[in-house]
Parts: C-alpha cells; structure tokens; sequence
C-alpha cells in the first residue's frame, strides 16, 4: 500500500465534510489543543488511548464518544493532529487493529485552521 493511499488532503476532507454522513474524523490532539479549537464534527482521542479506544465494543465506543463505531472496514476513517505526526502514528495504529482504510489528514489542525481562516 502506498504512503498516498493513507494520506488524506484539505479538499478531500472539506469535500466528505460537506456530503458523507459515515465521516469520522478523530482528532488525536492534547484537550488542550482541542480547546483551541477543532475541525467540525470531529471526537477527541488522544493519541495515546487510539488502540484502546479502537478495541472497545460498540456500545462502549458510542457511549464514550458520542457517535457510532466505524466498522474494520470504514472507508471514511480520518485521524489528524496538529502538524501531521500524530496523525500518521493514530492511522497506523488504527491499520494494525484493522482499520484498512483508515487515513490521516496530514496537514493536521495547523493546515485546516489556515485555511479556514480561525
């Protein structure tokens, strides 16, 4: 699988932002980050609690979080952080626990903010 293939961009993201209902973006930033403010409709988890997260039951996950649990195979799996790095150790993370399609929106909260001027 190519490095492409788990990497998201701005466009791609606004554009399942503003049609796809199955979305999840996960924000993998500190609280303090995510207080800064965040992409719309994302759930926090901090990057250190991905694979726990990931491994709850569904019904855990959707207590906790708000929002159903993506299945294995959720094209529309997204992690971002601040700058990119996070976000691609999340993605991973997710891939090992079988998340194939999971992606990380490299320009993280840092691109998003820029351009949409917050």
């Amino acid at each position: 699988m190519s490095k492409a293939d788990k990497v998201i961009t701005y466009n791609e993201l606004k554009a399942l932002l503003e049609k796809s209902s199955n979305l999840l973006v996960i924000d993998v930033r500190t609280k303090g980050e995510v207080d800064q403010g965040k992409i719309p409709g994302s759930i926090h988890m901090p990057v250190d609690t991905v694979e726990s997260d990931l491994t709850l039951d569904p019904a855990a996950f959707e207590a906790k979080f708000g929002v159903p649990k993506p299945p294995l195979d959720s094209p529309e799996l997204v992690f971002h952080c601040q700058m990119g790095r996070r976000g691609e150790m999340a993605t991973e993370k997710a891939r090992s626990l079988g998340f194939q399609k999971a992606r990380n929106f490299a320009g993280g909260y840092k691109e998003w903010s820029e351009k949409e001027g917050k």
